[in-house]
């Protein structure tokens, strides 16, 4: 492990958290991410994201009283210039009607911590510069702006690419 210091979990008892389990999960994840995403994805890039990725390290958020998916993380694993072991989160996105309370950190939360175990030396990922709350958010768990990324999205809009070091 590397010693990094994440808050603690929310311990709310209006989410149960558990790891992506298989395909049958994955028009939940496609419904809840295609709300807010600017990107137009179709069914083939998600089973893209899920099966080339790591599915340990994707996590949802469901609702406990009717078992929605109301949050998912899609994230992955791999060499960096064949030195780094980095760590990507591709996707995060929480229903608007559940954000506030929490869900986003600790989906976070729980990737960075499954990402750190297989011995993760950084979390990279993207987002649009003008989505502050994502922003604040990942600032918050300890990322760093790393780069700008001009007219990164089909939108056009500019991203920005955050780093959190863990070793």
């Amino acid at each position: 492990m590397s010693g990094l210091v994440l808050p603690p979990p929310e311990n709310k008892q209006d989410v149960k958290y558990a790891p992506y389990k298989d395909e049958t999960e994955m028009r939940d994840i496609m419904d809840v991410v295609q709300v807010d995403f600017s990107e137009p994805y179709n069914i083939y890039t998600y089973r893209y994201f899920i099966h080339n990725f790591r599915p340990q390290l994707c996590f949802l958020a469901r609702d406990p009283h009717d078992n929605t998916v109301i949050g998912a993380i899609v994230c992955k694993l791999d060499r960096h210039k064949n030195i780094i072991r980095r760590g990507y989160i591709a996707m995060l996105a929480v229903d608007k009607r559940y954000r506030k309370r929490g869900i986003g950190k600790e989906l976070v939360r729980r990737a960075i911590e499954a990402m750190d175990a297989e011995g993760c030396d950084e979390v990279v990922l993207e987002t649009e510069i003008t989505n502050l709350g994502a922003i604040r958010l990942y600032e918050r768990l300890g990322f760093v702006r790393d780069e700008r990324l001009f007219q990164y999205y089909l939108n056009g809009v500019d991203a920005f690419r955050l780093k959190l070091w863990l070793r």
